[in-house]
């Protein structure tokens, strides 16, 4: 809970109770002279460090303002209910769409990024509740792609299983050394995805005879996941110089928009994702031989970062596309249905 900073009072209550309980149950057996009183200082030692860790928790619940309190909990709820049902067999398609609609009905009443009070009044704890909506909407976006995995093809099914342990040597990686990386370290991976990404012909992955299986959606959300997480990592421990600064920040802007639009879903058509394929196609148009040059001809520092960020940009634009897809294929399946019906009112 400290480390996720998801809870509300009510999580914490059982564990106050319980330290109660063991706090009179160590004063009882060293009145009674139990344990040798070495051992009753250091279990009481070892509550205290709980209590403060408790007290700690509830500090920091302290913080959300009263106007924010009934959302942070509905978050907190909405949350447990996405984690459940991540760990839930099946298809969670179903399941999962009002709880999206919810997240999007919470997120639409921020107004320029702020959760707002009466009076239109800021409060405080912005960050603990943006963070948490951000999260649920993570976890939301991985159920639909675990959901999606069980259609990949079997002919990509070698690139999604390398993708997945890329992913997973990420995460560990992100666990162990985040601080301790730079970019020289994370040369090899970021070569695995560069080859990876390679593979796509327009956009897609395709088979030995050039078509295009299923399982495309699962494939970029994947190599986002990477990119997104060799970001993060070079981004903890290696500087971006101020030449490139302008295109961090940039790309920052569109990969903040191009989640916006995802999270809010389809339908999408191609002149709503224009503006942002310009804008990557410009970024891109800037680059010689692969680096960002800078005014003297030099390679600023920052060229891992930068180039994770923007790659991580172009595999969710992919995805929106792929969604785009998707739904044309899902209405037109739905045409089908219906003209056999059509046709047999006219018959009659």
């Amino acid at each position: 809970m400290e480390e996720s900073g998801v809870y509300n009072e009510s999580d914490l209550a059982p564990f106050q109770r319980r330290l109660q309980e063991l706090r009179s149950i160590v004063q009882q057996d060293a009145d009674s002279g139990k344990h040798p009183e070495a051992m009753t200082k250091l279990l009481q030692r070892q509550l205290n460090e709980c209590d403060a860790i408790v007290l700690s928790l509830q500090e920091s619940l302290s913080e959300i303002s009263v106007e924010l309190i009934p959302l942070h909990e509905r978050l907190v709820m909405i949350r447990r209910q996405l984690v459940a049902l991540a760990a839930k067999e099946g298809n969670h398609k179903a399941e999962l769409k009002p709880l999206a609609e919810e997240l999007r009905k919470i997120d639409s009443k921020r107004v320029d990024g702020k959760f707002l009070g009466p009076g239109g009044v800021i409060p405080a704890s912005q960050a603990i509740c943006t963070s948490l909506l951000e999260e649920c909407f993570d976890i939301a976006q991985e159920i639909k792609a675990q959901d999606e995995s069980k259609n990949v093809a079997s002919s990509l099914k070698p690139i999604h299983d390398r993708l997945q342990e890329l992913r997973t040597t990420l995460e560990n990686l992100v666990l162990t050394h985040r601080w301790s990386l730079r970019e020289t370290d994370l040369y090899t991976y970021s070569l695995s995805l560069q080859e990876i990404d390679k593979m796509r012909i327009d956009g897609k992955f395709v088979d030995a005879d050039g078509n295009r299986p299923p399982g495309q959606y699962v494939l970029l959300y994947l190599l986002r996941r990477c990119y997104g997480l060799t970001y993060g990592l070079l981004s903890s421990s290696e500087p971006v110089s101020e030449e490139l600064m302008p295109i961090a920040n940039k790309l920052s802007t569109v990969k903040k928009c191009l989640n916006e639009v995802y999270k809010y879903g389809g339908p999408f058509s191609p002149r709503d994702l224009y503006p942002y394929q310009l804008a990557l196609h410009q970024i891109d148009s800037m680059r010689k031989d692969g680096k960002f040059i800078g005014v003297d001809g030099t390679i600023p520092e920052g060229q891992g970062i930068v180039m994770a960020h923007l790659s991580e940009c172009h595999e969710l634009l992919e995805m929106l596309k792929e969604s785009m897809d998707e739904e044309d294929t899902q209405y037109s399946d739905e045409d089908e249905e219906v003209e056999p019906e059509a046709t047999s009112g006219d018959d009659a």
